[in-house]
């Protein structure tokens, strides 16, 4: 008989996945978790009943979580990525070889752990690259007690329930903002506008208090069942996001042109391009 796996993350519907195969399923230390053989997404990975991480679409994420804070930057030496323990965002904003570090803060080691024996193919060795240090910490104490300043902060969080609830809190974001170098920036997972508009607009309503620039840019990860995924935008540099795709490309190609599947500096430009009903909870 066929087992199928049940998303409960949205109180209004849920999604099924079939799976042929169950690997993984226990509590770790801060939450439970699953790891499934699906056929259309592939390994799937479920943190407290929610999709974190299908390896047949991973890349849409991870490469627009760190290539266009990066590209926009074009000047980042330390990045800063909290969350995370996958190691695909960290495999991405490694293929940027200006970068001289890059610290993952995941509050679960059992997720790396889990990840390497599971999915070595996400993090592809970024792991042990001379370039990376893990911290394994609470992402909150980390960012208020740091005297390290980042140029870009990546946040790679579960939705805001369980450890991943206190990534989404004015007290975090502020201690983001600390840990930001002059002219750095702020991204974040901020949910599907059209399920999750609340969570999009809490987040871009702190960065507002903060930042020079709040904002939001779009993506669409087939896994992520109820339209594009937004990722939140925040700096004191207003240039950043309103760069030409010509000046993109010209990054692009100094950091050596690295094959992408979904990011490329066209979409970069495309991303901060948003439908009106997203715009409205960004400016509400």
């Amino acid at each position: 008989m066929d087992r199928w796996v049940e998303e409960t993350l949205h109180r209004g519907f849920r999604i099924r996945l079939r799976a042929d195969r169950v690997l993984f399923d226990s509590e770790t230390e801060h939450q439970q978790l699953i790891i499934l053989e699906t056929p259309e997404f592939g390994r799937v990975m479920m943190l407290d009943g929610v999709i974190q991480l299908a390896s047949k679409d991973e890349f849409v994420y991870h490469e627009m979580m760190s290539h266009v804070p990066l590209f926009a930057h074009g000047r980042a030496r330390k990045v800063l990525i909290v969350g995370g323990g996958d190691g695909g965002v960290l495999r991405e904003a490694l293929k940027h070889p200006e970068l001289e570090t890059v610290t993952l803060c995941e509050i679960d080691r059992s997720v790396i752990e889990l990840c390497r024996e599971y999915f070595p193919e996400v993090s592809a060795g970024a792991y042990d690259n001379p370039r990376t240090r893990i911290v394994i910490a609470d992402g909150t104490k980390f960012v208020a007690e740091t005297q390290e300043r980042f140029d870009v902060i990546m946040i790679d969080s579960t939705d805001p329930i369980g450890p991943g609830a206190v990534l989404f809190t004015r007290e975090f974001y502020a201690g983001c903002r600390k840990a930001l170098a002059p002219g750095g920036v702020l991204v974040t997972q901020n949910g599907l506008p059209f399920l999750q508009a609340g969570e999009l607009q809490q987040s871009l309503g702190y960065f507002r208090e903060m930042f020079e620039d709040a904002f939001a840019y779009l993506a669409t990860t087939p896994t992520y069942v109820g339209g594009p995924m937004s990722y939140g935008w925040a700096s004191d540099d207003t240039d950043l996001r309103q760069h030409k795709r010509r000046k993109i490309e010209g990054r692009y190609v100094k950091a050596g042109s690295f094959p992408t599947r979904y990011w490329r500096p066209d979409v970069h430009v495309a991303a901060f391009a948003l439908p009106n009903y997203v715009r409205e909870l960004v400016e509400a």
